[in-house]
């Protein structure tokens, strides 16, 4: 069976604060909406205290959307277990075997949905 991938983003870290960041508690960290960027960036800035850290906060990541997180990501090494971000999208993060960081997700309602702007 072939692992169906389609393009969502490319995650970034950055110290500098970003207009329109949102909040992702369970993370600790500060998020841009990567649809609103020209070339689909979503930058991260991170608490000190964000329990994300290793390879899935020093690296970058590429994001793809897929139908089935659970069969997309078989053999890959997790670096952070699916959670549900916002309702609409359940994501994990999983180490390649080259050593790339890759973030899968299922959405879980449309996929043109973004955070509730609440924080």
């Amino acid at each position: 069976m072939e692992l169906e991938l389609e393009f969502d983003h490319i995650g970034l870290k950055t110290d500098e604060k970003k207009e329109d960041e949102n909040w992702v508690e369970s993370t600790r960290v500060w998020v841009t909406d990567p649809k609103t960027h020209p070339f689909h960036i979503e930058w991260l800035r991170y608490e000190p205290d964000s329990p994300v850290k290793g390879d899935l906060r020093e690296k970058p990541h590429i994001a793809y959307r897929v139908k089935d997180l659970q069969q997309a990501s078989k053999g890959l090494e997790a670096l952070l277990e699916p959670f549900e971000v916002g309702g609409f999208v359940r994501a994990g993060f999983y180490k390649t075997k080259d050593g790339a960081v890759v973030e899968l997700m299922q959405y879980l309602k449309g996929e043109n949905m973004w955070f509730d702007k609440k924080h």
